[in-house]
Protein backbone atom coordinates (compact mmCIF):
# COMPACT_ATOMS: atom_id res chain seq x y z
CA UNK A 1 0.00 0.00 0.00
CA UNK A 2 1.29 3.80 -1.31
CA UNK A 3 1.64 6.19 1.78
CA UNK A 4 -0.16 8.96 1.65
CA UNK A 5 3.37 10.84 0.62
CA UNK A 6 4.21 9.47 -2.55
CA UNK A 7 3.41 10.98 -5.67
CA UNK A 8 -0.52 10.97 -6.52
CA UNK A 9 0.34 8.76 -9.43
CA UNK A 10 1.80 5.59 -7.67
CA UNK A 11 -1.02 5.56 -5.11
CA UNK A 12 -3.58 5.82 -8.64
CA UNK A 13 -1.99 3.74 -10.46
CA UNK A 14 -1.90 1.13 -6.82
CA UNK A 15 -5.35 1.77 -6.93
CA UNK A 16 -5.99 0.58 -10.73
CA UNK A 17 -3.87 -2.18 -10.92
CA UNK A 18 -5.62 -3.64 -7.76
CA UNK A 19 -9.18 -3.02 -8.95
CA UNK A 20 -8.08 -4.37 -12.36
CA UNK A 21 -7.20 -7.50 -10.59
CA UNK A 22 -9.75 -7.65 -8.42
CA UNK A 23 -11.97 -7.52 -11.26
CA UNK A 24 -10.33 -9.93 -13.64
CA UNK A 25 -9.84 -12.72 -11.03
CA UNK A 26 -13.38 -13.30 -10.17
CA UNK A 27 -14.41 -12.94 -13.49
CA UNK A 28 -17.01 -9.80 -12.19
CA UNK A 29 -19.55 -8.76 -14.10
CA UNK A 30 -19.97 -5.33 -15.25
CA UNK A 31 -23.56 -4.73 -13.92
CA UNK A 32 -21.84 -5.43 -10.22
CA UNK A 33 -18.33 -3.20 -11.26
CA UNK A 34 -20.89 -0.27 -12.19
CA UNK A 35 -23.04 -0.56 -9.01
CA UNK A 36 -20.13 -0.24 -6.65
CA UNK A 37 -18.41 2.52 -8.98
CA UNK A 38 -21.86 4.45 -9.06
CA UNK A 39 -21.52 4.34 -5.17
CA UNK A 40 -17.94 6.00 -5.11
CA UNK A 41 -18.59 8.45 -7.56
CA UNK A 42 -21.87 9.84 -5.89
CA UNK A 43 -19.71 10.15 -2.43
CA UNK A 44 -16.66 11.85 -3.76
CA UNK A 45 -19.17 13.80 -6.36
CA UNK A 46 -20.69 14.89 -3.12
CA UNK A 47 -18.09 15.53 -1.39
CA UNK A 48 -16.05 17.90 -4.11
CA UNK A 49 -19.37 19.69 -4.75
CA UNK A 50 -20.52 20.68 -1.14
CA UNK A 51 -16.74 21.53 -0.68
CA UNK A 52 -17.20 23.69 -3.89
CA UNK A 53 -20.28 25.15 -3.08
CA UNK A 54 -19.00 26.53 0.27
CA UNK A 55 -15.97 28.16 -1.45
CA UNK A 56 -18.07 29.89 -4.11
CA UNK A 57 -16.98 28.00 -6.81
CA UNK A 58 -18.07 24.99 -9.59
CA UNK A 59 -16.62 22.30 -10.80
CA UNK A 60 -15.63 20.73 -14.14
CA UNK A 61 -18.12 19.02 -15.91
CA UNK A 62 -15.96 16.08 -17.21
CA UNK A 63 -16.23 15.37 -13.10
CA UNK A 64 -19.50 16.21 -12.62
CA UNK A 65 -21.24 14.68 -15.49
CA UNK A 66 -21.00 10.99 -16.59
CA UNK A 67 -18.44 10.99 -19.83
CA UNK A 68 -20.32 10.83 -23.34
CA UNK A 69 -19.99 7.14 -24.65
CA UNK A 70 -20.79 5.57 -27.94
CA UNK A 71 -23.89 3.21 -28.04
CA UNK A 72 -26.06 1.78 -30.43
CA UNK A 73 -29.78 3.52 -30.01
CA UNK A 74 -31.65 0.88 -30.77
CA UNK A 75 -30.09 -1.19 -28.04
CA UNK A 76 -32.98 -2.44 -25.26
CA UNK A 77 -32.37 -0.31 -22.52
CA UNK A 78 -32.30 -1.59 -18.48
CA UNK A 79 -35.88 -0.41 -18.35
CA UNK A 80 -36.90 -3.64 -20.49
CA UNK A 81 -35.76 -5.77 -18.36
CA UNK A 82 -36.92 -7.35 -15.22
CA UNK A 83 -35.13 -5.39 -12.51
CA UNK A 84 -35.93 -7.63 -9.34
CA UNK A 85 -34.21 -10.42 -11.33
CA UNK A 86 -31.33 -8.51 -11.80
CA UNK A 87 -30.63 -7.92 -8.22
CA UNK A 88 -31.65 -10.74 -7.08
CA UNK A 89 -28.68 -12.00 -9.14
CA UNK A 90 -26.20 -9.80 -8.13
CA UNK A 91 -22.94 -11.62 -6.07
CA UNK A 92 -23.31 -8.78 -2.95
CA UNK A 93 -20.34 -10.70 -1.04
CA UNK A 94 -17.91 -9.87 -4.40
CA UNK A 95 -19.40 -6.41 -4.72
CA UNK A 96 -18.67 -5.72 -1.01
CA UNK A 97 -14.95 -7.23 -1.75
CA UNK A 98 -14.77 -4.85 -4.26
CA UNK A 99 -15.96 -1.80 -2.46
CA UNK A 100 -13.67 -2.92 0.46
CA UNK A 101 -10.70 -2.84 -1.20
CA UNK A 102 -11.35 0.84 -2.90
CA UNK A 103 -12.28 2.19 0.09
CA UNK A 104 -9.13 0.69 2.17
CA UNK A 105 -7.04 1.77 -0.67
CA UNK A 106 -8.37 5.05 -0.58
CA UNK A 107 -8.54 5.87 3.22
CA UNK A 108 -4.91 4.54 3.56
CA UNK A 109 -3.11 6.10 0.82
CA UNK A 110 -5.14 9.51 1.36
CA UNK A 111 -5.72 9.95 -2.50
CA UNK A 112 -6.95 13.12 -3.53
CA UNK A 113 -10.75 13.20 -4.84
CA UNK A 114 -10.40 14.99 -7.70
CA UNK A 115 -7.89 12.23 -9.26
CA UNK A 116 -9.59 9.52 -7.64
CA UNK A 117 -13.00 10.83 -9.09
CA UNK A 118 -11.54 10.81 -12.66
CA UNK A 119 -9.55 7.38 -12.53
CA UNK A 120 -13.90 6.92 -11.67
CA UNK A 121 -15.09 8.28 -14.36
CA UNK A 122 -12.95 6.57 -16.46
CA UNK A 123 -13.69 2.92 -15.44
CA UNK A 124 -17.42 4.20 -15.50
CA UNK A 125 -17.49 5.37 -18.96
CA UNK A 126 -15.71 2.14 -19.75
CA UNK A 127 -18.75 -0.05 -17.75
CA UNK A 128 -21.79 2.34 -19.59
CA UNK A 129 -19.92 1.12 -22.83
CA UNK A 130 -20.39 -2.16 -22.20
CA UNK A 131 -23.32 -2.28 -20.66
CA UNK A 132 -24.61 -0.44 -23.50
CA UNK A 133 -24.36 -3.27 -25.73
CA UNK A 134 -25.70 -5.43 -23.71
CA UNK A 135 -28.87 -7.27 -25.81
CA UNK A 136 -30.09 -9.12 -23.10
CA UNK A 137 -30.29 -9.09 -19.11
CA UNK A 138 -27.23 -11.98 -19.29
CA UNK A 139 -25.29 -9.54 -20.98
CA UNK A 140 -25.14 -7.75 -18.12
CA UNK A 141 -23.57 -10.39 -16.27
CA UNK A 142 -20.65 -10.98 -18.59
CA UNK A 143 -17.06 -10.09 -17.19
CA UNK A 144 -16.06 -6.59 -17.63
CA UNK A 145 -13.20 -6.55 -20.07
CA UNK A 146 -10.81 -4.21 -20.11
CA UNK A 147 -9.02 -2.66 -23.62
CA UNK A 148 -5.26 -3.19 -23.76
CA UNK A 149 -3.92 -0.06 -22.37
CA UNK A 150 -6.62 0.13 -19.50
Amino acid sequence: MPSPEEPVEERLLFLQENMVSFVNQFSMPVIEVSLVLSKYIRIILDSLLEAAETEDESLPQNLVEAWPIDSNPDAPTIESYPLDRLLGSLDEDRMDILDTLIRSILNESQLPFVPTLTLLREWESLARTQLSQAGSPGHLFSPMEFPESF
